[in-house]
């Protein structure tokens, strides 16, 4: 209250004033040439008011043009700078392409890796896998791909890239990657041997699935180089994993920039390698357990002659490992 009669002193003087002279006339406490007075002091004072106002009204829009034209200044001087943080090439674009970068990708880790290939699994009409032998493709993706085309009466649409089983050298780099890992079998140790028939088995068990179901379209590539990824891609996402069921997996849902990039990758990776001429699997009659006489004009149709070190057991060992394939992360 005090603060507001100091700021508005000659106004609250010209009230009090009026106020008083207004009791002191209606008692006839003064003359009427005094009220009279009063009265012109009190518009005196209204006027000065007045006349103060415009001139504070005034200086207030000096003041506000001043800061409009030094504001405009700076923005001006400012432009090149939002420029920089705004524009196409911004920090501000280059921070939300790195937050959006990051989001495309979902580490999974535990049984949550388990989980997404199911998930893919149950709803897809292609995979494309990159690997080493394809030991888990033949074990679980692709009867299980199988099984849940039949169930929806689609097609599925198989590409498979593994290790070449005839090129010795990439299956001795291969075997002794792998025993740098902790061993998934007891008593299986990774050696050139066990590389060759794992490949070579899941040449036969795609050859196998083919002659039984008519929903299936296979493409095998045998590649001279390995990889310690394995890529599986479905038609919702793809999922890179390790050998080590332990490392955290990757998942990029489909829809993402990096989804279609890692379809290319895997597209371009086939053609650079080995073509096995899958067609040329309906020569050979495969039984629900293949002979190993079968196995081997198999072998030798597609092109992929078995080792000459390699007897009836050794093939067999083949047919065994491709048709009653196990999980090897069970």
């Amino acid at each position: 209250m005090l603060a507001w009669v100091v700021t508005n002193l000659d106004a609250f003087i010209g009230l009090v004033l009026a106020l008083t002279v207004s009791v002191l006339g209606l008692t006839n406490a003064v003359s009427q040439d005094v009220v009279n007075s009063a009265i012109l002091l009190v518009l005196g004072l209204l006027a000065q008011a007045m006349l103060r106002d415009r001139l504070r009204r005034r200086t207030t829009e000096r003041e506000v043009r001043q800061v409009i034209v030094d504001t405009r200044a700076r923005l001006t001087d400012l432009v090149p700078q939002m420029q920089e943080i705004t524009g196409p090439e911004g920090a501000l674009n280059r921070a939300r392409e790195a937050i959006d970068s990051v989001s495309m990708v979902r580490v999974l880790h535990g049984s949550e890796v388990g989980e997404a290939l199911a998930e893919a699994r149950r709803h897809t009409d292609q995979w494309s896998f990159k690997g080493g032998t394809g030991t888990y493709l033949r074990a679980v993706t692709l009867p299980e791909c199988l099984e849940h085309a039949r169930r929806r009466n689609a097609t599925l649409t198989l590409a498979v890239e593994i290790i070449d089983p005839t090129d010795e050298e990439v299956c001795e780099r291969y075997a002794r990657f792998r025993r740098s890992l902790d061993p998934d079998a007891p008593g299986e140790p990774w050696t050139v041997d066990r590389t060759r028939k794992e490949s070579y088995a899941t040449v036969l068990a795609a050859c196998w699935h083919l002659q039984r179901s008519g929903l299936l379209t296979v493409d095998v590539r045998l590649s001279a180089q390995m990889t310690t990824f394995r890529y599986d891609l479905s038609s919702s996402c793809v999922v890179i994993t390790q050998e080590n069921p332990q490392t955290p997996a990757l998942r990029i849902d489909r829809g993402e920039v990096y989804y279609n990039r890692f379809n290319i990758e895997l597209d371009y990776s086939r053609r650079q390698s080995r073509r096995v001429p899958i067609e040329s699997a309906g020569q050979v009659k495969l039984d629900d357990e293949p002979s190993v006489e079968q196995v081997r004009r198999l072998f030798a149709a597609l092109g992929l002659t078995l080792p000459r070190s390699y007897g009836d057991r050794e093939v067999a060992d083949i047919v065994g490992k491709a048709v009653q394939a196990r999980n090897p992360y069970a």
